[in-house]
């Protein structure tokens, strides 16, 4: 291994980083991580690299940083790297909040783990309007925590699978919402297994939304599962879980990261016993294949509130669910016939427990605090408390109210949303 001192040199190559960055700009096409890359940058990558400068390869762009660790230095008779060698992969927050509890339980004494290098998504995926590229928040994260970072374009690379293989060797992998299929070749890597915090009670919502159609179809309660990671869909066997009840009108904006949150303290509790070989994927619990229900993708068109053909308790449980993304969303007609229906949409709501007769015309309740009230086909009456309408902020039901000056309004079920000039 290099001398500690080496770790140590002068700082004026981070300095310079930037330049050359800007430099090469245009020669940067660079694929994933370990992909190919100009020779003319071969030189100046490797100088970096002996100054113990980390290359992070994100997608298309370079990341450099300083730090005195090294890229990805591999197992030696080091007491610290006689622990388990841990690779996490997440992309979101609430991914980079796990990171980060992962990451402190590492740096106890007696933790029986060190966490070697991070895997998360390709910056492109996260565009603002400006059309700036940004790193995914778990990238910021392990770039605060001094730890290499991996972004592959697809998990499948051979090229990121030979660094893991050859370079990373990671005994343990962890993932959170990491959001790429993990093919069999990356399964076989780390010798005690792949685990993965799963924000539902298995086997109930298997796939890529499990918090919004838990929400959506009303669960109560709803929970988080860690499992080993297998080739079929979450489908592993359950290392441990645990239920949580919920009050009915949480969203999943809040309810997602508590449940990350938990999941993480779950996962913390049972590492020790993976690393030490009493948990395995033969000791863990498999789950019942005929409990299975699938939390398929959402779909944008999803979002719209039906009311001429959905209670108000499902609008509300879709509300919930759908908070996060794609939102939901109801058509009005506001002041005369010939006006064009306006988008609105539906960010809070509550269900009343009283019934009407069916309309579809919208009036606000009689006492202070309480919001518009969609009177859905079977008479359920849906209130809302907050609403969002084309191209305004998010408001309050009496605010929006005020703004109609007086003006009658309805919902809509004949919306043609194709060729609809929306407001």
């Amino acid at each position: 291994m290099t001398s500690s001192s080496a770790y140590y040199r002068p700082r004026l190559a981070a300095i310079l980083m930037p330049m050359v960055a800007v430099a090469f700009r245009p020669y940067c096409g660079l694929q994933a991580f370990y992909g190919g890359r100009p020779v003319h940058l071969q030189q100046t990558i490797h100088n970096l690299r002996s100054s113990n400068i980390r290359v992070h390869r994100c997608h298309n762009k370079q990341y450099y940083s300083c730090s005195q660790t090294r890229l990805f230095s591999a197992p030696s008779d080091n007491a610290n790297d006689q622990k388990a060698r841990v690779l996490f992969l997440g992309t979101p927050e609430v991914a980079a909040s796990s990171l980060q509890s992962i990451h402190e339980r590492s740096l106890h004494p007696s933790s029986p783990y060190q966490l070697v290098g991070v895997v998360t998504q390709p910056n492109k995926r996260r565009k603002k309007r400006s059309g700036q590229v940004l790193p995914t928040p778990v990238a910021i994260v392990a770039e605060q925590l001094g730890l290499p970072i991996l972004c592959p374009e697809k998990a499948r690379d051979a090229d990121f699978l030979d660094a893991l293989e050859n370079e990373v060797q990671p005994d343990l992998c962890v993932t959170a919402a990491y959001g790429q299929y993990l093919p069999k070749r990356f399964l076989a890597l780390p010798r005690l297994g792949t685990l993965n915090i799963h924000p539902s009670l298995l086997p109930r919502w298997r796939g890529s939304s499990p918090v919004q159609r838990s929400l959506e179809a009303g669960d109560n309660p709803v929970g988080v599962s860690v499992l080993f990671t297998v080739s079929a869909m979450d489908a592993g066997p359950i290392v441990a879980q645990k239920s949580v009840v919920i009050e009915e009108n949480e969203q999943a904006t809040t309810l997602l990261p508590r449940l990350f949150e938990m999941g993480t303290e779950l996962l913390l509790d049972a590492m020790p016993g993976v690393i030490s070989g009493e948990i395995t994927m033969d000791t863990a619990t498999a789950q019942d294949e005929s409990r299975v229900v699938d939390a398929k993708m959402i779909d944008a068109s999803e979002g719209r509130l039906r009311l001429e053909s959905m209670s108000a308790r499902e609008c509300h449980n879709r509300v919930r669910g759908f908070s996060m993304w794609p939102g939901t969303y109801v058509y009005l007609q506001i002041g005369e016939e010939e006006s064009e229906p306006v988008k609105v949409k539906i960010v809070e709501s509550r269900v009343l427990e009283e019934k009407m007769d069916a309309t579809n015309v919208i009036e606000m309740g009689p006492k202070k605090g309480d919001g518009l009230r969609f009177v859905c086909y079977d008479g359920s009456v849906l209130e809302v408390l907050k609403v969002q309408p084309a191209t305004r902020s998010v408001m309050d039901a009496k605010s929006f109210t005020n703004g109609l000056q007086g003006r009658r309004v309805i919902w809509l079920s004949d919306v043609d949303e194709s060729t609809i000039k929306l407001k």
